[in-house]
């Protein structure tokens, strides 16, 4: 998914958004010892590994050296080397995670032996295939790491929020629909005709387009969900949102 969809609304604010951010787990990771805080931060590197490795790897590191230095630098993350300064009024979540990184690149002296300790980023599996895919294509070679980095994050966000309306709507029975239906949900890709989806579906035009309008306004809400986590004031979301846009425009 690279683009956001037309259901995203900026101005929906949602009570509940702010409940656990991405902040307050790293907070709570830095300043004590609880399970589940740990068990969020070792998702969160799951989520986004990617964009760390794509600064890694297109700072000048090969393929190896920059896995190495991208899975130690999230096992230091998750040791608290660096979770236990973190303060969530210094701003965006992307923005501190890309500055922690620089911080540990520039302080590591053996780069190209870096250590793995193992079994502490238990749900980052590092696999670089994809990724290395995506970095070769020619459109990448014009982005800066940095450039890079905010591209990887803005669809790393866009990827959770599609893989969560997924499964509610594996969750409700409509897996098929939802299948047939998710191309539906941005503008970045030659799209068929409502008409031949109703015929193939057996549904009306029309039924069609009000699921389509449906699933569109629920990833809106999903995207920005997922957004919400990652700043620490609902008053940022809007934004990082149009930061999102631009990034992906780009």
């Amino acid at each position: 998914m690279n683009s956001p969809s037309d259901g995203v609304e900026p101005s929906a604010k949602g009570s509940g958004l702010f409940t656990t951010t991405h902040w307050s787990v790293v907070l709570a990771a830095g300043h004590g010892t609880d399970t589940r805080a740990m068990e969020a931060l070792d998702h969160l590197c799951g989520i986004y590994w990617r964009p760390l490795y794509f600064f890694v790897r297109s700072s000048g590191h090969d393929e190896q050296t920059a896995k190495d230095l991208t899975q130690a630098f999230f096992e230091r993350l998750i040791e608290k080397c660096y979770v236990k300064d973190a303060d969530a009024a210094r701003g965006r979540f992307r923005t501190f995670l890309l500055a922690a990184l620089k911080h540990f690149l520039a302080n590591e002296r053996d780069r190209t032996k870096a250590v793995k300790r193992g079994g502490l980023c238990r749900a980052v599996p590092l696999e670089t295939s994809v990724a290395e895919a995506e970095l070769q294509s020619g459109a990448r070679h014009e982005l800066s790491p940095e450039q890079l980095f905010e591209r990887r994050w803005a669809m790393a966000l866009l990827d959770q929020a599609h893989q969560e309306l997924e499964a509610e709507q594996v969750a409700s029975g409509k897996a098929l629909l939802f299948s047939a239906l998710q191309i539906y949900l941005t503008g970045d890709k030659e799209r068929p005709p409502y008409a031949d989806t109703a015929s193939q579906l057996g549904m009306s035009v029309e039924a069609v387009r009000k699921a389509v309008e449906r699933l569109r306004q629920r990833y809106g809400q999903l995207l920005r969900q997922a957004v919400a986590q990652t700043v620490d004031s609902p008053e940022e979301i809007d934004a990082e949102l149009r930061h999102l846009r631009v990034v992906l425009s780009g």
